[in-house]
């Protein structure tokens, strides 16, 4: 059983290491929104393309016309934080339990 834990235990390093990842690339991505980047720059173009579709679905269920503000990115953060507070310490905590 020790291998199963060891495996959830690396599976719960790396999940958690792309959540922090993930994480960063919308700060950026949202802090770039600010300054009007240029769309033709390769690096304004890979953060749109790795965020705006998880931005889009966030935009689509939540009601936001005539706000002025989009707080996509803030409710994206927020459930990577949940993401990493309940499945990754889950995660974690059974391997050591099968270790």
């Amino acid at each position: 059983m020790f291998i199963l834990g060891n495996l959830l235990q690396a599976t719960a390093q790396i999940l958690s290491i792309v959540l922090q990842l993930y994480m960063w690339v919308i700060i950026i991505s949202a802090l770039l929104s600010w300054v009007n980047p240029d769309p033709y720059n390769p690096i304004v173009r890979f953060l749109h393309s790795i965020t705006e579709p998880v931005l889009y679905r966030v935009r689509q269920l939540l009601p936001m016309s005539g706000m002025g503000i989009d707080f996509s990115p803030i409710i994206v953060l927020l459930v990577i934080v949940f993401l990493q507070n309940f499945i990754v310490q889950s995660l974690e905590t059974l391997a050591v339990r099968l270790q």
